[in-house]
């Protein structure tokens, strides 16, 4: 058995949750620019495909050794699960037009605790007690990080609800990330996945910006809810040399390779604690870049959160026992 580096682990899964909590800054000062959301999401998925094509034809052109295929039921299956990943980006990019990064990245992070009812759903088994304690924790540290305290503060019900959704399409992306193609190279899985949101992506784009006339009645309706701006101009392709090749390396190419290598060395639960790191470098990034205010109660909060993730990653002392046994 090939033995685990866990400095290599924690520190590759470190500098993809930072990579990755930097990119919502980098699309709010797209917004700023003018773009839209199509034009965001586009250039992030077009270049990420065409970066990932690249190393696939790269590594099978140089490996020693026959990579594993995929079926064609597997093709399938991950580009179905791909559409939840198409999905997320679009629901968070939506939501960080209405309300600020540092709140729309701790609504992201509800992922934790959705994660846990889907767990529990899909085993038949209620959480244990440790788990339940940390989802309480994370609603807390939710309540102050956004800081719903202050009965001054009026959080955008539109930003609040595209983050939720983005949350709950984040915890889909986690599980079929987890369970499907496990046995695939993590180039050759990555783009097959990130070919399944694609489509998502570019059906987005036909219909909130060049689709034909006759579909008008379905984006006004659209356009009331998220208040986007698609309709106005013709796709502007400036978007691609101007954010389209950061977005795609920060959230579609160096995120993803960074994690398939952490993660084995790492292991799960520690991975995951490191991961979290995602929440105080969006935080932090928006604060410096963006200029956003974050008041030392969502500080509060946003340390909860990260207690409570780590709280729930944390191994049992059966599975410290396990551990020891294996090593």
């Amino acid at each position: 058995m090939k033995k685990k580096n866990i400095f290599k682990g924690v520190l590759f899964v470190g500098l993809g949750a930072s990579i990755y909590g930097m990119l919502a800054t980098f699309v709010k000062l797209a917004y700023k620019d003018g773009y839209t959301t199509s034009e965001v999401t586009t250039s992030q998925f077009v270049l990420g495909l065409i970066g990932l094509l690249i190393l696939n034809l790269i590594q099978t052109a140089t490996s020693k050794q026959k990579l594993s295929t995929p079926t064609s039921k597997e093709v399938k299956m991950l580009m179905l699960a791909g559409t939840s990943l198409g999905c997320t980006s679009l629901f968070y990019y939506i939501a960080v037009q209405h309300i600020n990064v540092s709140i729309a990245i701790v609504l992201l992070m509800q992922s934790v605790w959705f994660s846990v009812v889907v767990e529990s759903f899909l085993t038949k088994k209620l959480p244990n007690v440790r788990k339940i304690v940390s989802v309480v924790i994370v609603l807390v540290g939710t309540i102050l990080a956004t800081n719903l305290v202050n009965t001054e503060i009026k959080l955008d019900f539109k930003g609040v609800f595209w983050g939720l959704m983005a949350a709950a399409s984040f915890t889909m992306t986690m599980f079929s990330s987890n369970t499907l193609g496990t046995h695939l190279p993590a180039f050759r899985k990555s783009i097959i996945m990130l070919s399944g949101g694609s489509i998502v992506v570019f059906a987005f784009l036909f219909f909130a910006q060049i689709g034909p006339s006759h579909f008008e009645s379905l984006k006004s309706l659209y356009l009331n809810f998220t208040e986007n701006t698609e309709h106005i101009r013709s796709f502007d392709y400036s978007i691609f040399w101007k954010y389209g090749l950061v977005l795609s390396l920060f959230g579609t190419i160096i995120p993803p390779i960074l994690f398939n290598i952490g993660f084995p060395n790492a292991g799960l639960g520690l991975g995951s604690i490191v991961s979290s790191l995602e929440l105080p470098v969006s935080v932090m990034m928006a604060f410096v870049l963006l200029g956003e205010k974050v008041v030392f109660i969502q500080w509060i909060g946003i340390a909860l959160i990260l207690f409570a993730i780590v709280l729930m990653n944390l191994p049992s002392k059966k599975e410290e026992i396990l551990i020891e046994e294996i090593s």
